[in-house]
């Protein structure tokens, strides 16, 4: 039970994080946000869950057989349900911005590149390729990168589907498109390791 618990409160978290970065004037990044709370989620919960806190992480690690589909399933619902009470937080304190979730073409292939070098940099650490010591490094710095690819190709570069839903950048393509690309780039990791 803590593995599902957990896994809604680094969604929340990271829902939270990345939605208050879009309304305030923090001066980091959103970005840097998300990456630096990613890595810190990797070492505080890494151990409990294995820190999916994404539907497409999940996903991807189910389809090379490293989460058996029950708990994926939990996994997932889980993670909605911490984006979705990040969202409702949210909304008593603030109105997020509007987000671009129309250009589907372009925002797919953003999501699903971003997702896929993401994912990609998360398999490194799943098949023990990276130290312990390293994991939240490489993890959050995986993400950083997919973010950076996704936003200079178009789209808002969420690469989460929770967190999508939790932000209001909702559209098929911030589902789809992270989802398909967080399974190649796991599988094409485990192709070439």
């Amino acid at each position: 039970m803590n593995k599902y618990i957990v896994e809604a409160l680094g969604t929340g978290a990271l829902t939270l994080v990345v939605g208050l970065s879009l309304i305030g004037t923090f001066p980091v990044s959103t970005p840097i946000l998300a990456a630096l709370t990613l890595g810190l989620f990797v070492y505080t919960i890494g151990h409990i869950s294995g820190t999916h806190i994404n539907p497409a992480v999940t996903l991807g690690a189910w389809s090379i057989g490293k989460i058996e589909t029950k708990v994926a399933m939990f996994y997932i619902v889980a993670q909605m349900l911490g984006a979705g009470i990040a969202m409702l937080f949210m909304s008593k304190f603030a109105t997020l911005p509007e987000l671009v979730v129309s250009g589907e073409g372009v925002i797919g292939l953003a999501e699903f590149l971003g997702a896929f070098f993401f994912t990609f940099g998360i398999a490194s650490v799943v098949y023990g390729k990276v130290s312990g010591v390293l994991s939240g490094v490489v993890v959050g710095g995986s993400l950083l990168l997919g973010i950076a690819i996704a936003v200079l190709l178009g789209s808002n570069g969420v690469l989460n589907p929770a967190v999508a839903f939790g932000i209001g950048s909702w559209g098929l393509m911030y589902v789809f498109g992270p989802i398909l690309g967080a399974i190649c780039g796991m599988q094409a990791y485990k192709r070439l390791m």
